[in-house]
């Protein structure tokens, strides 16, 4: 059982001083509780002498001061030990929140976004239970039975045995469905992950949905993943209902049995009606702890099943880091911006395994302040290129092999990731944008930046005007990914969002790909005012986005086919040159059409 707990033991040491009041809690309110039919016993024994006024006010008043007392030390109880599991759960969304955010971007192609959510959610909320109320009644159940039995054993040890007989069967039945809880809670939560998983796609693809006519076809799926859902749920829930009255009549067998032994008992003058009434009430007040006993283990077994899947997204070490940063440069430092790829073989790696390589041989220098175009083929891995650059993905350097990315000179893991990054703006292929106002998702890179600095990048990515006109401007939400706005106001929105940093090196990732050709002319002109001197790279299909850049290289198979100028490479009469005279053809019978 401790095993199962392990991976809470440093949130609960965190808290012990707290845990130790709540015992102390748990401790006086079980004392007190256990008490009161100790004096009902000397209430009934005492007026079987004669009833007076006196006495009646007495036990009457000494029965509610218990009965307060006890209410007191349970409110204790409740609020500190159930406060606890509340700031437990509050760490431990915290602590799942930051490691998730420290995770590469190739955690998230194998994790489906569903599985996440259901674990930060319906997982943690099962550990709760487990860190609150199943913690708080084990407590009361232990030490109630412990109280009560030794006041049992003390008015009769054969009334006691007697009324006992039946706990074992309880014991094991109790192990028995706490085992199969466990092992039907476990495929409920792998079952409520694929809901989450398919509710979020859809919810995400809404617009692929409708426009391939879709809605009918993943609302049955939906249905149908709901109904196994369901079935497997009330296969928990049957088994818990079969738990608890099984506990239940148990306890009433007990009682049946404390009555006909007990009843006996007072006949042969051998035990008190006082004993009597006392021992009884014993066996009620036991009742709920019985029972409670039942929905502990639920609980408990709810939430282990919970936590081992909370520990393994805890456990999931990210393969981008510090490790090897050079502590001595600091994270203010700035970027010269020279760029540099040596030998570079690069493969995507699948849980463990690696998969056919990506990048083969690359060698690549860009100079800092240059600009590199990249071309090529859908698939010949330019995104994983200048991924490479901000560590979206990490290029292991080979044994015996210098480290194949590096950047004025240094290895790129030698830099801090918050350094390096901060002075990389990066705009990826896929326009992302929070569901929150326009500001903010400009300004997301730079934290307090003013209204000025958001317009100046908003109109050097040729966007502000288009803002201005919408009724709230700038304060505009932009709705679930930025699905109120056009693919090309997207596109420009992240190119603002990436300016607004004033980064030594900025990657366009076919960042102008839904942008009409004039548009994107005024913007690569305006780019090449703010980029001078510094470092700029950009992705793209359309030769007249790349032609004026200080190097293209072209990209096929994953190797650097061609390299040079635009003039040099049309002189080579090789892809680019087939790649421009088809684009040439285009745009003349669009002109002629």
């Amino acid at each position: 059982m401790l095993n199962r707990l392990r991976p809470l033991f440093p949130y609960l040491r965190r808290y012990k001083r707290n845990f130790f009041w709540g015992g102390v809690s748990v401790v006086f309110s079980n004392a007190i509780w256990v008490l009161f039919p100790q004096i009902l016993k000397r209430a009934i024994n005492d007026l079987n002498f004669g009833v007076t006024h006196e006495k009646v006010f007495f036990y009457a008043s000494l029965i509610v001061a218990v009965a307060a007392a006890k209410g007191v030390f349970l409110f204790l109880t409740r609020w500190i030990i159930i406060g606890v599991s509340r700031d437990i759960e509050f760490d431990l969304r915290n602590d799942m929140f930051a490691n998730l955010e420290r995770q590469p971007q190739s955690y998230y192609h194998e994790h489906r976004t569903g599985d996440i959510m259901a674990r930060t959610t319906n997982d943690l909320n099962a550990v709760r239970m487990l860190l609150g109320p199943a913690i708080m009644y084990s407590a009361n159940t232990i030490l109630f039975t412990i109280g009560a039995l030794i006041f049992m054993v003390r008015i009769s040890p054969w009334l006691t045995l007697c009324a006992f007989v039946p706990l074992p069967i309880a014991s094991i039945l109790v192990q028995y469905y706490g085992r199969r809880i466990h092992e039907r809670f476990e495929r409920i939560q792998a079952m409520f992950s694929d809901i989450s998983a398919k509710a979020q796609e859809n919810f995400s693809g809404a617009r692929l949905v409708r426009a391939f006519a879709q809605e009918e076809p993943e609302i049955r799926s939906f249905e149908k993943a709901n109904k196994e859902y369901i079935r497997r749920a009330l296969l928990l829930v049957r088994l818990m209902g079969m738990l608890w009255p099984t506990l239940e009549f148990i306890l009433g067998l007990s009682l049946v049995i404390a009555l006909l032994v007990g009843g006996r008992e007072v006949i042969s003058h051998r035990i008190s009606v006082g004993d009597f009434v006392a021992f009884n009430t014993y066996l009620v007040q036991l009742t709920w702890p019985m029972i409670a006993l039942g929905w502990v283990v639920n609980l408990f077994q709810r939430g282990t099943a919970s936590l081992a899947r909370i520990h393994e997204l805890l456990s999931e070490q990210p393969t981008i880091d510090d490790a090897a940063a050079d502590r001595s440069i600091p994270e203010e430092a700035t970027l010269k911006g020279e760029i540099e790829f040596v030998n570079l073989n690069f493969s995507y790696t699948s849980a463990g395994t690696s998969g056919p390589a990506v990048l083969r041989g690359i060698n690549l220098k860009i100079p800092a302040g240059s600009s590199l175009a990249i071309v090529g083929p859908t698939g010949s891995g330019k995104s994983t290129l200048v991924s490479l650059i901000a560590r979206i993905y990490d290029a292991p350097a080979t044994s015996g092999k210098p480290v194949p990315v590096l950047i004025d000179g240094l290895p790129i893991q030698e830099y801090p990731l918050a350094m390096l990054r901060r002075n990389i703006g990066f705009v990826p292929q896929e326009a992302f944008l929070f569901s929150e106002s326009i500001h903010e998702n400009v300004a997301f890179g730079t934290p307090g930046a003013s209204t000025d600095e958001v317009l100046r990048a908003a109109t050097s990515a040729h966007i502000a005007s288009e803002i201005l006109e919408f009724p709230r401007g700038f304060e505009t939400m932009v709705g679930e990914r930025g699905i109120t706005l056009s693919g090309g106001q997207k596109q420009r929105t992240t190119i603002a969002r990436a300016l607004i940093r004033n980064p030594r090196v900025l990657i366009l990732d076919d960042a102008l790909s839904s942008v009409d050709t004039y548009t994107e002319e005024l913007i690569l002109e305006e780019l090449r005012q703010i980029m001078r001197g510094r470092t700029t790279i950009f992705i793209s299909h359309r030769i007249s986005t790349v032609r004026h850049a200080d190097q293209i290289a072209v990209l096929v198979d994953g190797r650097i086919a061609e390299l040079g100028s635009h003039d040099e490479l049309l002189a080579r009469n090789g892809y680019y040159t087939s790649l421009f005279e088809k684009q040439q053809l285009e745009e003349e019978l669009s002109v002629a059409g």
